[in-house]
């Protein structure tokens, strides 16, 4: 039996600069000329905006609850049973071996106050809304109730953090409750607290999350909802009233409770991969296959031709999770979403966006930013994230290799009894490295399709052209960093203009002065001697750019429909983005300030982004100060990693 880091050894020294990342020249490395959005087939396992509807529901004590991951999977060997966690309730922090979680409960906390639920995410899981009233549920989210028959457990990962390995990881202060069931839609979800207390993953940490981290992802999950952007969900905020932690500062806690159909990663298969443990490797294989996906039949369909004979099902879940993540990333780069720390711990099995620490949304348009003011190196920045997304994917490779790379044997007695013998080390590897070669490329085409077609409706065409990358999205990126405009109001605010007020060039000099911001470059003192003259010559700029878009979208088959354009467009680019800088105001206002409205409000704006207004009259100058530009002082925020 050879251990897999050896036979792969050759193969993971050669994928750490990808060949075919090297063969994705600048496209793939400057993000930005990437032109690809979602396609409209994407199969996605949960639907946005809702599942369950708003009306019925269930309450928390009927909605459907199971524990599958713990019955299919591994516990730690320390405690095998919840019998035996009770005997142990707080663990100190070690190694876990051959395990995929640990039973542990949530740390009891009897002052808290429920701040804040998510009814879109009531809907999703199929609760019924006003359960947030009761007793019972406000106990469960603050972690001070449990259901025996489902008792709750941590996940046991590892991870590659800044692009170097971590070891072991795990959850450090997330805790697993149950998994429940939509009887509606027949989606099963895993709840999990985040900030409920120390596990043995803690390591040095002391399990808990502050309330302005937890601010920061109960608003960011439904945001990205909202914005249809595949993502883990927040149901719930609490406030723990007495708990402090030591951050940069001493800080109140929080818990979120958050949702996902799966919260296995890359990293979940990386630490097996790291310590040699096939056996783990292909439990967690089969399980993601059969739990997580609902069977090989939702992996996609072979290739037309498969120069490396037919795939197994590992190969089939390896590409299909390359898919997903290539149609994920492509959506943060259309819409401007950095995460800020892509380590392959934060990276999902489901391409889903996970785990948010320094997040942000791009103010103006800059590709070398990066929202993590620790990140000095930007390898998390906006324009490497497809590139690192793919590095993440190799990781993956890696660990699966060895049961893709054998194909048809993978089911052998002969391998299942006595291993992987000598004469099949060769071929297996030649295998493998061509499926993550193809995979490389299939994650490619998938960005770039998904990426073309997102650009293509934010920018109001209803048809796809080759041409309109270099025409339309490069050139008007280009403009925008150039000149310093905000990257998603230049499409809301493209949304706004009528095509027939602008077929002179004076009228498009005049439509110009919209994109401009006090944080563009021709606005900023100091950086031109002339700037009036600047400011006409940046007009012109954009006048000559508006001009072949009116020509392009007139030239769209059937002709023009203008109010149709508008109407189309407003509904895929968002008025309103949850910024750092409204995050950080949010923050004051409920933690220093007491406020609990605001919380509300910003919700409702972040999971209906695509509206003019949420509120009465009375409230339309504060939605429009919070949907307008970023204060100066405010622009470019950045954030640590802290939490």
């Amino acid at each position: 039996m050879f251990p897999p880091q050896q036979i792969f050894q050759q193969a993971a020294t050669q994928h750490n600069t990808p060949r075919i990342l090297r063969a994705l020249p600048r496209l793939l490395l400057l993000s930005r000329n990437f032109s690809s959005l979602m396609s409209t087939n994407y199969m996605s396992m949960d639907k946005p905006n809702g599942s369950g509807g708003n009306g019925g529901g269930y309450t928390l004590e009927e909605l459907p609850k199971s524990h599958v991951f713990t019955d299919k999977l591994p516990p730690d060997p320390n405690t095998p049973t919840p019998q035996a966690a009770e005997t142990n309730p707080r663990p100190k922090p070690g190694l876990v071996k051959n395990a995929a979680f640990t039973w542990i409960k949530p740390e009891e906390t009897p002052d808290y106050e429920l701040l804040a639920v998510s009814p879109s995410a009531f809907d999703s899981i199929g609760l019924k809304r006003g359960q947030e009233k009761e007793e019972g549920f406000a106990k469960l989210v603050s972690g001070n109730r449990i259901f025996e028959e489902h008792y709750p457990w941590a996940q046991c990962y590892g991870g590659y953090q800044f692009g170097h390995w971590a070891g072991q990881l795990g959850d450090g202060r997330a805790i697993s409750l149950f998994e429940s069931t939509n009887p509606t839609t027949g989606i099963r979800y895993e709840w999990q607290l985040k900030g409920a207390g120390t596990t043995p993953y803690s390591r040095f940490a002391d399990g808990k999350a502050v309330l302005r981290s937890s601010i920061r992802e109960f608003i960011v999950s439904e945001a990205l909802h909202g914005l249809n952007i595949p993502t883990t969900r927040a149901l719930s905020l609490t406030l723990l009233t007495t708990k402090k932690a030591q951050r940069e500062t001493i800080e109140s806690c929080a818990i979120v409770t958050r949702f996902a159909q799966s919260w296995l990663r890359v990293g979940t298969f990386d630490l097996p991969y790291s310590r040699n443990d096939r056996v783990l490797t292909r439990k967690l294989a089969d399980y993601t296959i059969e739990e997580v996906y609902g069977g090989v039949k939702n992996l996609g369909e072979p290739r037309e031709e498969e120069p490396d004979g037919e795939p197994n099902r590992y190969e089939l879940l390896y590409r299909e999770v390359v898919r997903r993540n290539a149609r994920t990333v492509a959506y943060w780069q259309a819409y401007g979403f950095m995460n800020g720390v892509l380590n392959t711990d934060n990276t999902s099995i489901l391409g889903l966006s996970l785990d948010f620490g320094p997040f942000s949304f791009m103010d103006n348009f800059d590709p070398s930013f990066t929202p993590n003011h620790d990140d000095e190196s930007l390898r998390y920045s906006y324009r490497n994230q497809p590139t690192i997304i793919w590095w993440n994917m190799v990781r993956l490779g890696e660990s699966l290799a060895e049961l893709f790379g054998l194909g048809t044997l993978v089911d052998s007695e002969e391998y299942l009894k006595k291993g992987l013998q000598p004469s099949q080390v060769a071929p297996l590897t030649k295998r493998a490295e061509s499926i993550i070669d193809r995979a490389g490329l299939e994650y490619k085409s998938t960005f770039i399709t998904t990426y073309r077609t997102l650009m293509s409706r934010r920018l109001g065409f209803q048809s796809e052209r080759e041409s309109d990358m270099e025409n339309h999205f490069t050139t008007a990126l280009d403009l925008m960093e150039k000149l310093g405009l905000d990257f998603n109001h230049f499409f809301r605010r493209l949304a706004d203009l009528p095509i027939y007020n602008m077929e002179s060039e004076d009228s498009r000099i005049m439509a110009a002065e919209h994109f401009f911001n006090a944080n563009s470059a021709v606005n900023m003192p100091g950086l031109a001697r002339d700037k009036a003259g600047e400011k006409e010559k940046a007009k012109k700029e954009i006048a000559e750019w508006l001009g072949k878009w009116r020509e392009r979208l007139e030239d769209e088959e059937g002709g023009l429909d203008d109010e149709r354009r508008q109407r189309e467009m407003k509904r895929v680019n968002p008025r309103f983005l949850p910024k750092n800088w409204v995050l950080d105001e949010l923050i004051n206002r409920v933690q220093r300030n007491g406020e609990r409205d605001i919380l509300h409000k910003i919700l409702d704006m972040s999971l209906r982004p695509f509206e003019d207004h949420w509120g009465p009259e009375s409230e339309w100058a504060e939605e429009d100060r919070l949907c307008g530009d970023v204060p100066p002082q405010d622009a470019g925020m950045q954030c640590s990693c802290s939490s």
